[in-house]
């Protein structure tokens, strides 16, 4: 059984998996006579896909038992999907290249002020969280015929320090 580590979350890193949602390094723009300000193009939002609507939603998650068994991965064919926690706690995002291939497999540990936006097609474990009642807005497409989940015959699991 193969054990994941979590890699701090960076955008460098996630880049092949999809964008990292944060302002480090965006250029705010002031706005609301001086009292915001908005930073724009954090993420490229793909959902709408032979019509289908925008879904903002909201995830309340709670955490799964010590070591994390990795057990399922999904992904998402006709649409990007973001998540944004809604305190500042860490979670965990787990990516892989084909479910099948163990060696393909990361694991990062994001900040409470790090979103992480799914590209198409891109395998991603289910949201995980470390804390009780975390929060989430979640951005994605309407329609069960965007999902598509793969269970795997091993485990692999997640060790959180």
């Amino acid at each position: 059984m193969r054990a994941l580590t979590p890699e701090p979350l960076t955008k460098a890193a996630f880049a092949p998996f999809g964008d990292v949602v944060e302002t480090d390094g965006a250029l705010p723009v002031e706005i609301n006579q001086g009292f915001a300000r908005r930073f724009d193009a954090l993420a490229g939002i793909d959902v709408t896909t032979n019509g289908a609507p925008v879904n903002i939603s909201l995830f309340d998650a709670m955490p799964r038992p010590q070591p994390i068994a990795i057990r399922l991965m999904e992904r998402h064919p006709l649409g990007t999907q973001l998540f944004m926690p809604l305190q500042d706690r860490p979670w965990l995002v787990v990516v892989c290249g084909d479910p099948q291939d163990t060696a393909s497999y990361r694991a990062f540990t994001a900040t409470g002020r790090q979103g992480v936006n799914y590209a198409r097609n891109v395998w991603h474990h289910p949201l995980l969280v470390v804390g009780e009642g975390e929060r989430f807005l979640v951005v994605d497409r309407t329609g069960a015929d965007n999902l598509e989940e793969v269970w795997l015959d091993q485990p692999l699991l997640l060790t959180v320090a």
